[in-house]
């Protein structure tokens, strides 16, 4: 892992793959025939893409039920408390409607209000993912959401979900479960087949094709984020384990070769050993492939004169993880503005913030903790203006709110406002 000295320049920006031309138009012709062909469409792509024939496009009771004998008890125990612990934090992020009053009488509220129904993309292949569906399910039930959809492709060996995932959505609460991936997915969400009525926002990640079908159906249906690949930035000190720093960067680098893992120090001593531990560590992993390149390709120690320096530099940098492993981190995370979640102390490694510990793992990718947040209750929320105008204000203001209309050169506007006076 090379050790540089920190710069102005530093960044993890990445250009978010835009797919190729000839992805753009698949992903275009899928949608475009799943609008028309409906459910038969589902079917030809899956049979064409996942090898597999279904009979029924949606998960059974029978299945649900195959699922948890399939998935041993201590991991069905697992996951329930991650499911409860979730579930209290984000309980917290409630928001409720309320109203005001002004001395003239006139009334001014927000109201808010659940979206009616969304829709959860969950990534198919080799790997389940059962943590990805209770991060965006349990917000979106929080917040009221009555009416939640997972797709996820079927598994070509047994042309189910696989177990662990069918688990975790039941437990979660999700109300329809649809054996169907890719662009053919995203299309059906968003526009509806005879047996899948669409839905209003979208979450969760999939490869090149689920992104760009997302991007294609956005403005018919709101989505979550166009998600980069992950990154971790730790920042420490001298007190900081080099075996424990290594792991940590190492536990993001092993998502993908695209992954970024920087380390920010003011101890070139621990600079220099967790540039070893990182070596001997990635000789041990099942994915030290992936992992390798994703070290050597965007893995970086920087060098900080001062802790002041390297918290800029974090700033700068707003990754998706941070982690601040130094003396008085509670302290230092006080400076931290731009992050997407930040595990503050020794025993907050990355990993306990993915699956367990209640905070949401959908994060801000690719620099954007500059202006975005976690995913929350809050997208699956949406707020109404509630104006109330009482006859003393409209007696009372009528007149300026007119002349603010014609400053504008909108008559009817103002006759609006006026017509209400004549004659009283």
């Amino acid at each position: 892992m090379r050790i540089e000295q920190l710069s102005s320049s530093i960044s993890i920006k990445r250009d978010i793959d835009q797919g190729t031309e000839e992805q753009r138009k698949v992903v275009t012709s899928i949608i475009s025939d799943v609008k028309t062909r409906g459910d038969q469409a589902l079917l030809d792509y899956t049979q064409k893409f996942d090898g597999v024939t279904l009979s029924n496009l949606f998960v059974t009771k029978e299945e649900i039920e195959e699922a948890y004998k399939l998935v041993d008890d201590e991991m069905i125990s697992i996951i329930k408390e991650a499911t409860d612990n979730i579930r209290e934090y984000h309980e917290l992020q409630r928001r409720e409607s309320w109203m005001m009053e002004r001395s003239d009488g006139t009334r001014l509220g927000q109201k808010i209000t659940s979206l009616d129904a969304v829709g959860l993309y969950v990534p198919g292949g080799t790997a389940a993912y059962p943590s990805s569906v209770l991060m965006n399910v349990i917000p979106a039930q929080v917040a009221g959401v009555e009416r939640i959809v997972l797709v996820s492709p079927p598994q070509r060996e047994t042309g189910m979900l696989p177990p662990a995932v069918l688990v975790a959505a039941d437990m979660a609460g999700v109300t329809e479960m649809v054996k169907v991936g890719g662009a053919q997915a995203i299309a059906a969400l968003a526009y509806g087949t005879e047996s899948i009525p669409p839905v209003d926002k979208i979450t969760g990640p999939g490869n090149i094709y689920v992104a760009l079908a997302k991007r294609e159906v956005f403005g018919m249906v709101d989505i979550d984020m166009i998600a980069g690949p992950s990154e971790i930035v730790v920042l420490a000190d001298e007190t900081a384990s080099a075996a424990e720093v290594a792991a940590d960067l190492l536990s993001q680098a092993e998502h993908d070769a695209l992954s970024s893992a920087v380390l920010v120090t003011t101890s070139k001593r621990l600079a220099e050993n967790v540039a070893e531990e990182v070596e001997a560590q990635l000789s041990t992993l099942p994915r030290e492939e992936i992992a390798r390149e994703s070290i050597e390709q965007n893995g970086v120690i920087y060098l900080a004169s001062s802790m002041q320096e390297a918290v800029q530099a974090v700033n700068s940098l707003a990754p998706e993880h941070l982690e601040i492993m130094t003396d008085d981190a509670e302290s230092i995370a006080e400076g931290i503005r731009h992050a997407g979640a930040i595990f503050i102390g020794r025993y907050s490694s990355e990993p306990v913030g993915d699956y367990f510990v209640g905070t949401n793992h959908v994060l801000p990718t690719n620099g954007t903790a500059r202006f975005s947040s976690p995913l929350s209750v809050d997208d699956f929320i949406k707020k109404s203006s509630i104006i109330i105008y009482s006859k003393e204000a409209m007696e009372q203001n009528a007149a300026k709110i007119a002349s603010f209309a014609r400053e504008e050169k909108l008559e009817a506007h103002a006759r609006a406002v006026e017509i209400r006076l004549k004659g009283e």
